[in-house]
């Protein structure tokens, strides 16, 4: 048996004095690892990472257990050394949000309490809980509308499947999705898991869906007897790889024109909602039956925290299911309310709580300065690289995705910068192809970066493109001299 403490639970009434030493235990090593760290990821490659991982962590199952306080003081210790930060400032690479310590606290208490979204008697303040918070995120998107609801995802993946899952349902076996060439690559994934046909790729040189280029594939798509055919439009605010945002009242009209659903892929720009002063840029979201949002990108939540919007909940109907041992028509008749249906999973933790404190917390008006904090340090980057001979801006930032190279650098050339960046620990930049060449990618999504912090991080982009080039054999040997030290 094993002692007290390790066997001691997160919940009752005593969990509570459990967590607290663990809890001083666990903050403790975040920050002895952030020190070790030093930087916004850990110099050295794959190769090191693994090295030290595996030295601390074997073996995964030891005979007799190393107590409570070293397992986690050495193993949150290892995997803070090892992150990939997103709160630092030059941690920068992808739709990574840094998480708002109120929603991380929010978070703790979730998976303290252990509720399971399955079925009410496994949670009922936390299904009474989704439902207000699913009702009011769904009416900010679709205002205007009569029944809108939404139903909790675990991020703009899950989303976009239900989306085509429901279209699929809805309009029959038959119908074809069509989507940009830069929709997220779930659309295409969707499609395949579902045994749908491949989407139209509608090619978008410009970055964005062309409606007229749209109307003319949808005016292709024949049914039976040569009527329209059943068509799904995939439109995207906020694309991965540069944060273009397609014209969404254009596209929404050519839709209806060719009686075609529309599903928007929000995840990115979805938030913008909640920001009068961008809120233009995604004007016509509340066109389309279905929208994709994840809060654990401009949200700042921690993964994961998404959400599928719907303008009329009948449209969810194909979703119903019941389980006798979780829903029975008994039971559900008595009053007590039946929650499968909410989600193609079943077990499901209640990630809509450090939602629900994060936008009671800061409420419209704090969720906005964040918001306006993030597009003006993509705004400045954006000038900092234009006003650097030395580099190059792909075009101004539509979101908080800033695209620049060192001027005249070649594609391998920018794919070997960004790798000594990684391996260095100096940097986390991504990378695009866009105008038919490669981008360093800066997504910026933290909203305390300071213009300083821009500035070096560009200075450590310049710096390293002058530092001689190291063949594809040097990067690979660097790496294992890292892992040796």
């Amino acid at each position: 048996m094993p002692a007290a403490a390790e066997a001691a639970l997160a919940g009752g009434p005593a969990g509570p004095r459990a967590l607290r030493p663990y809890l001083d235990t666990v903050l403790a090593a975040l920050g002895d690892g952030a020190d070790r760290r030093r930087g916004p990821l850990p110099a050295g490659g794959p190769a090191a990472v693994a090295a030290r991982v595996r030295a601390a962590v074997r073996p995964v199952l030891p005979d007799t257990g190393v107590g409570a306080e070293a397992a986690l003081a050495g193993l949150v210790r290892l995997l803070a050394e090892g992150a990939a930060d997103p709160a630092d400032p030059h941690c920068a690479a992808h739709l990574h949000a840094p998480p708002l310590a109120v929603a991380a606290a929010a978070d703790l208490a979730a998976g303290a309490l252990n509720p399971s979204l399955d079925s009410w008697d496994q949670a009922p303040a936390a299904a009474e809980l989704e439902a207000e918070v699913a009702a009011a995120v769904a009416a900010e998107v679709h205002p205007g509308a009569a029944r809108p609801d939404a139903l909790v995802t675990t991020g703009g993946t899950e989303a976009n499947q239900l989306a085509l899952l429901l279209a699929r349902e809805l309009l029959g076996p038959g119908v074809q999705v069509v989507a940009g060439a830069g929709a997220h690559h779930s659309v295409r994934r969707a499609a395949w898991l579902l045994g749908m046909r491949a989407p139209h790729a509608v090619p978008t040189p410009r970055g964005v869906l062309d409606p007229a280029a749209v109307r003319d594939v949808l005016a292709e798509i024949r049914g039976p007897g040569g009527a329209p055919g059943p068509a799904l439009v995939v439109a995207t605010a906020g694309t991965t790889d540069a944060g273009a945002v397609d014209p969404l009242p254009a596209l929404a009209d050519a839709a209806a024109a060719h009686g075609a659903r529309l599903h928007v892929d929000a995840a990115y720009g979805g938030l913008l909602l909640l920001a009068p002063a961008r809120a233009h840029l995604v004007a016509g979201l509340d066109r389309a039956h279905t929208v994709a949002l994840d809060l654990h990108k401009l949200g700042w939540q921690p993964i994961a925290a998404g959400f599928l919007a719907v303008r009329d909940d009948a449209d969810l109907a194909p979703l119903a299911y019941t389980a006798d041992y979780l829903s029975a028509d008994d039971d559900t008749e008595a009053g007590l309310p039946a929650l499968l249906h909410r989600s193609l999973r079943t077990t499901r933790r209640a990630d809509v709580l450090k939602i629900a404190v994060t936008l009671r917390a800061l409420g419209r008006a704090g969720i906005a300065e964040l918001v306006e904090r993030t597009f003006t340090a993509a705004a400045h980057l954006a000038e900092l690289v234009e006003e650097d001979p030395e580099l190059e801006l792909y075009a101004p930032p539509t979101l908080t995705t800033v695209l620049f190279r060192p001027a005249g650098a070649g594609d391998a050339a920018v794919g070997a910068l960004r790798r000594r960046l990684l391996t260095d620990g100096h940097a986390v930049l991504g990378r695009a192809e866009a105008g038919g060449r490669r981008w360093l990618k800066a997504t910026l999504l933290n909203p305390h970066v300071h213009p300083g912090d821009l500035r070096n991080l560009l200075k450590l982009v310049t710096e390293a493109h002058r530092a001689p080039a190291l063949t594809p054999r040097q990067e690979r040997e660097n790496g294992a001299a890292s892992d040796a030290r």
